[in-house]
């Protein structure tokens, strides 16, 4: 199920009405900057979320993505590539899992494909044992669910690190490719996660906080 969404305040009220993909990684206790009691006191209106907007990393992601979607684009000639920015995407059994997607993607079998953009700079060793062996756990987390909410076949995460080394600027560029078929346990563990945590929403009683090392 689409809703199509054309402006960003109806947006934002959409998002109160379920979780998204950028929200699952905290349900699982995976986010490290919102956990799991914090993002249910978000949804029942006890806290507002933070803006961060303004803030550097924020920014800097917000005007790169559209550039590196159309690089995207060009390195994937063959892959339709389109993008609408508040569409929001339903699950049709159960609509409060949504997704807002980077791009939404058909190959030239005509399978329908997601396209999730990050921007990262790397500070220390262990954010780079992150990318080097897979892609962070959020970031998971945020792919099962749109694989999850769209019940498309398969998911592409265009990562730009950056990196800055005896003084100088360096940046690569990275694509992680998941098939939903590979991954279908661990959306199935996600989506029966999210339900209890809705069913916490439902009833306003507080999940059990999840302790991360």
């Amino acid at each position: 199920m689409i809703v199509k969404i054309e402006d960003h305040d109806t947006w934002i009220k959409e998002r109160m009405n379920g979780i998204g993909g950028s929200e699952s990684g905290s349900v699982i206790g995976v986010n490290p900057w919102c956990s799991n009691v914090q993002l249910w006191r978000y949804k029942m209106g006890i806290e507002i979320p933070p803006d961060i907007s303004d803030k550097p990393a924020v920014k800097f992601g917000k005007v790169a993505e559209e550039h590196i979607r159309e690089l995207f684009r060009l390195d994937y000639p063959n892959m339709e590539l389109d993008y609408h920015e508040y569409w929001v995407y339903r699950n049709d059994a159960h609509p409060w899992q949504f997704a807002t997607l980077d791009g939404e993607l058909t190959d030239e079998t005509g399978r329908r494909g997601i396209l999730e953009i990050k921007t990262t700079t790397i500070q220390n060793k262990s954010q780079w044992d992150e990318w080097e062996n897979g892609i962070p756990q959020r970031y998971y987390a945020q792919i099962l669910h749109q694989l999850s909410a769209t019940g498309w076949q398969f998911a592409i995460l265009r990562a730009y690190i950056r990196w800055y080394r005896d003084g100088e600027f360096r940046a690569t560029v990275r694509d992680y490719r998941i098939e939903r078929d590979d991954v279908l346990d661990d959306i199935a563990y996600l989506r029966e996660q999210e339900m209890r945590f809705m069913d916490c929403v439902n009833s306003g009683k507080p999940p059990a906080a999840i302790i991360t090392m």
